[in-house]
């Protein structure tokens, strides 16, 4: 059994590209060339896969419609986690995680010390990521598939803010909206880039095992 879970070290599409894809394809060569290869595979991905749905919940059968060059790259990477699998006489599966969290995993601090964003955030936690590919693999399900590995409370950014400040003993963070965040002249193209015209994605597993 194999598990590809990685990330690029440094930032750039290039990098997402020789971790997600060129790394995939080098992982599944060498334990497909072997003469006793794995008979499972696991890639873990992102539902940054979808692009935007114009705030409509998404499964594991919605139609991808990636809209930036990153997001088409994890499309690229899914195909190569199935069928270059596949090509290597290995079962595949890709687990598409929503946005981890959990100890030293997420910088919530920053929903207290600038300007809130609207929008949703569809997170799960780091132990239950785990957890999912442990089931896969113990419960020997998930093969050949898609399986989105996601919470089913999808959270304000606004509301999971004004949370953290009460939990923390902080006034509530200004907030904004997607416009008056366009409108900052000190957005970088790249940060402007990682906000659709609607940043709602709501996530649904489909297949809950």
């Amino acid at each position: 059994m194999v598990v590809y879970a990685a990330s690029p070290g440094r930032r750039g599409e290039e990098a997402v590209r020789e971790t997600y894809v060129e790394g995939q394809r080098a992982v599944l060569d060498y334990f497909g060339g072997r003469s006793n290869p794995p008979d499972r595979y696991i890639y873990t991905s992102s539902t940054g896969v979808y692009g935007d749905h114009d705030g409509a919940w998404v499964d594991e059968e919605t139609p991808l419609s990636p809209t930036t060059e990153r997001e088409r790259i994890l499309v690229d990477a899914e195909t190569v986690a199935l069928d270059g699998a596949a090509e290597s006489g290995i079962d595949g599966t890709v687990a598409r995680f929503a946005g981890l969290y959990g100890p030293d995993r997420y910088r919530l601090g920053r929903y207290l010390e600038c300007p809130v964003t609207d929008g949703y955030l569809n997170l799960t936690h780091r132990d239950d990521a785990a957890g999912a590919l442990a089931y896969f693999l113990r419960e020997d399900c998930a093969r050949d598939d898609v399986v989105l590995v996601v919470d089913d409370e999808p959270v304000s950014k606004w509301d999971l803010a004004d949370w953290l400040a009460a939990a923390c003993g902080e006034p509530e963070p200004p907030k904004q909206t997607k416009a008056q965040r366009l409108a900052d002249e000190t957005l970088s193209p790249a940060a402007k880039g990682r906000l659709p015209p609607v940043t709602r994605r709501d996530c649904s597993a489909g297949r809950q095992y």
